[in-house]
């Protein structure tokens, strides 16, 4: 079980000057090779929060956004993720391009993103999506699917399609502002390119090659 690769290499003359610019490069690459079938969802990231006490936890989310202040996902304040968040910020994102022998690799912290730019996202949202933002409780103990499926019928029928559906108060935005961002670059015999980004405090970024 043992992939080996053969993917052109990554050089530190290549890169962006800003980590984003070139996020935003290798993003469109890993869109276009999404469309033509070989990556499936290229904006699925994983996002792994540690509580207060430090103890760790991972999900795949899907990013709706990047700029150049950070990259942004959607959750349930109330969540697991979302109560983590609000007692350590400190988050870590990982982007698993594997068919084009690619990782990004973010730790950074998380802030929640305006009301206004949540509620513009919201209604961009397929109307089932909204419902389901009020159906489920997400990361609470449900006592069963038919309970879940009851809550999202009574608001199908609030709620029909065409009209508009409240933002509800404890969903929204997190904008994941970076510290540091590695690029990885699968290469032959295992010796792989990994060049990381680090944020200096005058707002510039050191570029340092990792051994792999």
């Amino acid at each position: 079980m043992r992939e080996r690769y053969r993917a052109e290499g990554l050089d530190e003359d290549a890169l962006a000057a800003h980590p984003m610019a070139q996020f935003a490069r290798w993003f469109e690459q890993a869109a276009q090779a999404a469309v033509r079938g070989q990556l499936h969802e290229a904006n699925a990231m994983v996002v792994s929060t540690a509580d207060a006490a430090g103890r760790p936890s991972s999900r795949t989310v899907l990013m709706k956004g990047h700029d150049p202040d950070g990259f942004v996902f959607y959750t349930n304040y109330d969540s697991r993720k979302g109560r983590e968040l609000a007692a350590n910020p400190h988050v870590a994102l990982l982007f698993p391009w594997h068919p084009l022998a690619r990782q990004v690799l973010v730790t950074g912290t998380a802030r929640r993103v305006p009301r206004d730019e949540t509620a513009a996202y919201f209604r961009s949202r397929p109307h089932g999506s909204q419902l389901g933002a009020w159906a489920s409780d997400q990361s609470a103990v449900v006592p069963s699917r038919e309970q879940l499926d009851t809550a999202y019928a009574e608001l199908s029928a609030r709620y029909p399609e065409g009209s508009e559906v409240p933002v509800p108060p404890h969903w929204g935005g997190f904008r994941v502002v970076p510290e540091t961002v590695e690029f990885w670059q699968g290469r032959d015999n295992r010796l792989h390119d990994r060049l990381r980004y680090t944020a200096r405090p005058d707002g510039t970024w050191l570029v340092e090659r990792l051994s792999p």
